[in-house]
């Protein structure tokens, strides 16, 4: 927009924003938050039951294993039941091909879940986004949203998926273990029992710390993904400025301390996965001593103390798993946290539960009503104070003033971006607070500054107007906008592609690519912002013959200050400090001198006036000032 100063709009709250005290929310990350998952698993309910039913026929068979092992054990060293060696054998072989059957299953219906899932919630979290107000954007970091869009679902994509199933299957394996140790020796599991307090203590403490450690990991990485992104997305001012190596170091102090913030994650949970395994090992040595006494007294057969190990060791194992998986699901709670803080925001702008249509016939008559506006971010300075205007329809109405006066934010109220503080805004008679964002901005056009161009070809961008419109349309809108030329010289055409927000393209170019966009668009509403100002004289004058062509049928608001456009507006609105200061044609307003004899003054100090009518309006303003 032309001022500045009125970029900055929106704030978000701390909740909404995650920006809150980083210690807080470390804290509030929990894996109870895991659930909010539920409602994407939901629609797949049978591939996970299916996935569930082949991870207990793998823990279960699994299971089967080592009673095997204690008959074979049992009648293999004997020859008085050598005959029963050969089916224990054919057991344990049918039992693993039935494993890798079960197991290959398991990891499909998984994998293929954790996939869909994560498809599903990438797609919610995106849609979302597009409907949060601008104050989000305006006030978050690109970089930080796309991790959480990618890093942080690529978390979460393992724990519902793989790691999901490796965590149930040894939970299922730990609990069938110790059911399984208790049957074949009630002694030896309860000294095993008299284990437990010590392994699970440990999860318990780091787990904690491991919590908020892989927490503050994300954000880490999070800031090294927005500092790259804002800087690539200026990279030329970076080497215009030579601030290539004061880059590089700022970004190597972002990586070293997300390094860092890992490391001491990584720290924590060695320690943990250590005493875990070190105390369930020294477990299963104490409990073989004592076993191999009860196999000396006769209690125990061989095969009960082979069974018995390995119900030890899948119970050991188990355990360890799940000690690390512990640590996989902290990351994942606390990623889940972030993208579900993006999924519960809410826009500061949203459509009424029954919105007002806009007429039909839409005349396009805009209206303000003593409205006062402030930004979010700046509650002491209203950018409208009891601002009020009416344009009729058809007519063209140009906004002047110092930067900060407040034209951008007339536009911003009118796409509905913002709601006023008091007063109200509105079109054909109908208040925008009481319509659908969507419905008011499908009757507005607008021609920025600032144009944004997206890395398709030329044609697609004209099209972004109006998808459905076909090649014979984009080629009209062009010549309307004085683009079919340069457009046509191209080596492509139409079907040039022009990079990432247009970076093949002249700023020139750019802009009358978003004016023949606005010619495509066929709103009854236009609203241009310095929409020449990136012209050289000869286009200026080509394009300004398009826009008189484009706005005569049309209500128009025009931000310049280029008089070249001011002039043949229908009226002038001079405006400063968000209020309205003089208005009427510019030969009125230079005759009344103020604030428009002042600006025109200053811009032509240095100039040749296009007219003698410029020429004389000058000189009047300029004995104004004397």
């Amino acid at each position: 927009m032309s001022d500045p100063s009125e970029g900055e709009s929106g704030a978000m709250s701390a909740r909404a924003t995650g920006a809150g005290d980083p210690a807080n929310a470390r804290a509030r990350a929990n894996p109870k938050v895991l659930r909010k998952l539920l409602p994407f698993i939901a629609p797949y309910k049978w591939h996970a039951i299916g996935a569930g039913v082949f991870l207990i026929l793998a823990a279960a068979t699994t299971l089967v294993l080592p009673q095997a092992a204690k008959g074979i054990i049992d009648h293999g060293f004997s020859n008085r039941s050598a005959e029963l060696v050969g089916r224990y054998f054919l057991f344990a072989l049918g039992a693993c091909v039935v494993l890798g059957l079960v197991s290959a299953a398991r990891f499909y219906c998984v994998s293929w879940l954790g996939e869909r899932v994560i498809a599903d919630l990438r797609r919610a979290i995106y849609n979302h986004l597009l409907d949060l107000s601008p104050s989000f954007f305006e006030v978050s970091r690109t970089g930080e949203v796309l991790s959480r869009l990618t890093t942080d679902t690529t978390l979460v994509q393992t724990i519902v998926g793989a790691n999901a199933s490796m965590a149930l299957r040894n939970l299922l394996m730990t609990i069938g273990g110790v059911i399984m140790i208790v049957v074949t020796s009630p002694m030896l599991a309860g000294l095993v029992a008299l284990g437990v307090p010590a392994v699970v203590a440990p999860i318990v403490i780091f787990g904690r710390a491991v919590r908020g450690l892989s927490r503050s990991s994300q954000d880490r990485i999070a800031d090294t993904s927005a500092m790259a992104s804002e800087v690539f997305g200026a990279i030329q001012t970076v080497q215009a400025a030579t601030q290539e190596n004061h880059e590089r170091s700022r970004y190597a102090q972002a990586v070293e301390d997300a390094f860092l913030t890992a490391k001491r994650r990584n720290i924590a949970r060695a320690i943990m996965t250590a005493l875990v395994i070190s105390l369930i090992s020294g477990a299963i040595v104490t409990v073989l001593w004592f076993g191999a006494h009860a196999l000396l007294q006769g209690r125990m057969t061989g095969g009960d103390i082979a069974s018995f190990v390995l119900y030890a060791l899948m119970i050991s194992a188990g355990v360890g798993t799940l000690s690390e998986m512990w640590g996989e699901f902290q990351k994942a709670a606390g990623a889940s946290e972030r993208l579900m803080e993006l999924l519960e925001m809410k826009p500061d702008v949203v459509a009424p539960q029954h919105s007002q249509p806009m007429p039909v016939p839409f005349r396009g008559e805009i209206e303000f009503d003593n409205v006062t506006f402030r930004y979010p971010l700046r509650p002491e300075q209203a950018a409208l104070d009891h601002f009020s205007l009416k344009v009729a329809p058809g007519e063209i109405v140009a906004l002047v003033g110092p930067s900060g006066a407040g034209k951008s934010t007339v536009f911003q109220l009118l796409l509905r971006f913002y709601d006023p503080a008091d007063g109200s805004v509105r079109l054909d008679g109908v208040a925008l607070a009481d319509a659908d964002p969507k419905d008011i901005r499908r009757h507005l056009a607008i021609v920025p500054q600032d144009v944004v161009l997206f890395a398709g070809s030329i044609a697609d961008n004209i099209r972004y107007a109006r998808p459905e419109a076909g090649d014979a349309e984009v080629r009209r809108a062009a010549e309307a906008a004085s683009a079919a030329d340069f457009i046509t010289a191209l080596p492509q055409g139409y079907d040039t592609i022009v990079g990432e927000r247009g970076v093949t393209l002249s700023g020139g170019q750019r802009q009358r690519v978003a004016i023949a966009r606005a010619v495509l668009r066929a709103a009854p509403i236009l609203l241009l912002d310095e929409a020449t100002s990136a012209l050289d004289a000869e286009s200026e004058r080509a394009v300004q013959k398009a826009l008189e062509e484009l706005m005569a049928s049309r209500t128009t608001l025009v931000i310049a200050h280029r008089l070249a456009t001011v002039q043949r507006a229908d009226r002038i609105v001079v405006m400063d400090k968000g209020r309205v200061v003089a208005q009427g044609t510019h030969a009125q307003l230079i005759r009344q001198g103020g604030l428009y004899a002042r600006l025109a003054a200053l811009q032509f100090a240095s100039d040749t006036p296009p007219s003698d009518t410029l020429s004389d309006g000058l000189r009047v303003a300029r004995s104004s000032m004397e």
